[in-house]
């Protein structure tokens, strides 16, 4: 059973960066990809980026230009570096998993606190 520990969040000003990671125990099928989800208060959660295993990325339109995602893929670790960052970008960010075995299979992280602060 894959297991997900995130780590990084916290407070920062407006313009300030931080770095999220996320590190998957256990063992990954070849196919699959890691990603970043967000949700903020009284909103539903939504897609900030993901980076499958062959390093394709994807970001929602918001964070292009601000976010970075990458993985580390010998420790199965997902990174979010996050730049310029906005009071909007204030969240729980959920670190996500999908893989595809012999059946597909998705893990979520307990979530980590952002909070920018104006």
């Amino acid at each position: 059973q894959v297991q997900l520990r995130e780590s990084g969040g916290g407070l920062v000003q407006t313009g300030g960066s931080l770095r999220l990671s996320c590190a998957a125990s256990g063992s990954l099928a070849s196919r699959n990809a890691m990603g970043w989800y967000r949700q903020a208060s009284g909103k539903e959660r939504e897609l900030v980026a993901t980076v499958s295993s062959g390093g394709s990325t994807n970001y929602a339109d918001s964070v292009k230009g601000r976010f970075t995602i990458s993985r580390e893929n010998a420790k199965n670790t997902v990174y979010l570096q996050m730049n310029s960052l906005k009071p909007e970008d204030t969240a729980v960010y959920y670190c996500y998993v999908v893989t595809w075995g012999n059946r597909q299979v998705e893990v979520w992280g307990q979530g980590t606190l952002v909070t920018v602060s104006s």
